[in-house]
């Protein structure tokens, strides 16, 4: 019986530890939009104000009806939603019910000692390890300990080593070194 007690409360407090993480990563407001995202925006009741693919530009701005050109980058979906329910009431719309969800990231790159280098579209979740694999894996050279990583979101663009276990960013530049034998 107490073991019983035992892995009820350990579920219980991983449950809570779940949902402490959902509510900080909601409260970040998540991942954040850049130029070559696309973006889905629906607003119900109004098909002219949807739309299923919106490409962020490289000024990293969206056109949209009535608002004209948004910057968008660096905002979070949810803020991008806010944004256009804020723009669009009242002067357009009474109570506009809009969802905005990203449809296509924008890639990230691999270059080096990799089968096939080039950009590779990016997923949510994504390890160094997992995008090697879809890149074909390494070549026969490749030096696995020494693979640099440019981060898109570094001001200062400078590389930096990384492990196979570094969680992939859109717009990350990774070069993996050859050996010397």
């Amino acid at each position: 019986m107490p073991s019983l007690l035992k892995r009820v409360a350990f579920c219980a407090a991983l449950l809570l530890a779940i949902a402490s993480f959902a509510q900080q990563a909601q409260a970040q407001g998540g991942y954040s939009l850049n130029a070559g995202d696309a973006v889905r925006i629906h607003v119900f009741g109004e098909p002219d104000l949807s739309f299923e693919s919106l490409l962020i530009g490289q000024n990293g701005r969206i056109s949209y009806p009535f608002l004209g050109e948004l910057k968008v980058t660096g905002t979070s979906a949810a803020e991008l939603q806010q944004l256009l329910v804020d723009g669009l009431q009242p002067d357009y719309l009474i109570d506009p019910r809009i969802s905005v969800s990203v449809v296509r990231y924008r890639p990230f790159f691999l270059n080096g000692e990799i089968n096939r280098p080039g950009g590779v579209d990016f997923q949510p979740g994504l390890t160094l390890r997992k995008a090697i694999a879809l890149a074909g894996g390494f070549t026969e050279r490749a030096n696995k300990k020494e693979i640099l990583v440019i981060s898109d979101n570094d001001p200062e663009r400078k590389e930096r080593k990384v492990g196979l276990d570094y969680q992939v960013q859109p717009g990350d530049i990774f070069t993996v070194k050859d050996t010397f034998f």
